[in-house]
């Protein structure tokens, strides 16, 4: 009998390294479909960047020529803040109105699913749709909101030809078009937070806002922090609203980093010079998003 354990101990022992490698055959593809679509990607936009190339190939090395024009350009810098601007104005209302909307509608009744496909319905539509849409709400002349300020008695306001106005306004079409995803994931979260709790809430008899703020919230925290991630990813790359709203303007009060990458690169054939930028971006998004984790993942102090 001790014979046979040893020999069936000795057998797992020499095949415990296929064991254990035979699961890369498994995680495999996606390793190398991750590896060609990512890494790769990544890897050539750095090389890319430290060249002076257009659309016939590279002309020359130039080192970091590239990202010392982009610091001293000032289009670039003002497409910089305006893409801050655009995540300043987007997320925190998506991330507000999105959990609102879920808290209101998470019950099981008729009218709560009609509404959660309503709100859900903008989502998929595309940014063509979107901005087609939203344009003719916006245009003074005979659109929603000109026909809006007149019956109060007011002039329209002609809010994509507003340097101050156009970004809000690219920023609205935005929430409405996006609020869905948030409000999804906030109603998955919600759905999961243990009904005990608030039973034991209601015979405490604790009000709305102390459950909302001592059950709630905490137990959701980490969808909170998921949805802020994802969005700020998501709104760090705007470009089709610019684009297809304003075009950048007026006087490039509505131009993201995305846009600038896009016109560097194929309108002004400076390859080169827009991976620079993209590889800019991609910082700016990989900083923004830790920073969030690190901040949401903090652990309170006991």
């Amino acid at each position: 009998m001790a014979m046979g354990d040893a020999t069936l101990r000795s057998r797992l022992s020499q095949s415990a390294p296929w064991r254990r490698w035979s699961g890369l055959l498994f995680v495999a593809p996606y390793l190398l479909l991750f590896a060609a679509m990512l890494i790769l990607p990544l890897i050539i936009g750095l090389r890319l960047s430290t060249t002076r190339s257009d659309l016939f190939g590279v002309k020359a090395e130039v080192g970091l020529e590239n990202y010392a024009r982009l610091f001293s350009d000032p289009v670039f810098l003002k497409a910089v803040g305006n893409t801050f601007y655009f995540v300043a104005l987007t997320v925190p209302a998506l991330t507000i109105i999105g959990l609102a909307l879920a808290l209101v509608l998470n019950n099981a009744s008729r009218w709560s699913a009609v509404l959660r496909a309503v709100f859900f319905a903008s989502t998929v539509l595309s940014v063509t749709v979107v901005t087609l849409i939203w344009r003719l709400v916006l245009i003074p002349d005979g659109g929603l909101a000109a026909v809006i300020a007149r019956l109060f008695g007011q002039a329209p306001i002609a809010f994509l030809s507003d340097p101050v106005l156009a970004m809000p306004a690219i920023a609205l079409t935005t929430i409405w078009w996006g609020i869905g995803l948030p409000m999804v994931l906030f109603l998955a979260a919600l759905q999961q937070v243990p009904r005990d709790l608030y039973e034991a809430a209601a015979l405490d008899n604790a009000s709305r806002p102390r459950i909302l703020f001592s059950i709630t919230l905490p137990a959701i925290r980490r969808t909170i922090a998921l949805v802020v991630i994802i969005e700020i990813i998501l709104q760090f790359q705007l470009f089709g609203q610019a684009q297809l709203m304003t075009g950048g303007g007026p006087n490039n009060s509505t131009r993201p980093v995305v846009l600038f990458i896009y016109e560097a690169g194929w309108k002004q054939w400076q390859l080169g010079y827009a991976a620079a930028a993209a590889q800019v971006l991609f910082a700016m998004i990989a900083i923004a998003a830790m920073a969030q984790y690190y901040v949401s993942s903090r652990k309170e102090p006991a």
